[in-house]
């Protein structure tokens, strides 16, 4: 496994937030949602997530989870994914997304 320095990984900025709205992506080859995201102060943000294996996208409304926010945006699937959602990949379950076990203001710093 490949080592950062504690300067490379602050740069990583990872925050909370709210999810606000979840719908199928009918263009992407992999079953995915396109997500919109409340950060608080940092504005709501889009993302596509391949996460339809353990959710359904009603679930998924007012979900807080984590996420990178300062990853250049990619396009996928003709999205324009802003922020990177943070899950634990299980070979067994797939992704499962990593959420604070008590409710903080959207926009909080991970740390």
């Amino acid at each position: 496994m490949e080592e950062i320095n504690f300067e490379e990984f602050q740069k990583v900025k990872i925050l909370t937030g709210t999810i606000l709205e979840a719908r199928l992506n009918p263009k992407a080859r992999n079953p995915a949602y396109v997500l919109r995201i409340d950060f608080g102060p940092f504005g709501i943000k889009t993302s596509s997530a391949q996460i339809t294996k353990n959710y359904q996208a009603e679930s998924l409304i007012g979900l807080q989870i984590s996420a990178v926010v300062n990853f250049t945006a990619k396009r996928i699937a003709g999205v324009k994914s802003e922020v990177l959602i943070l899950g634990a990949y299980s070979e067994d379950k797939g992704v499962v997304l990593l959420t604070p076990t008590e409710s903080v203001e959207d926009g909080s710093l991970i740390g």
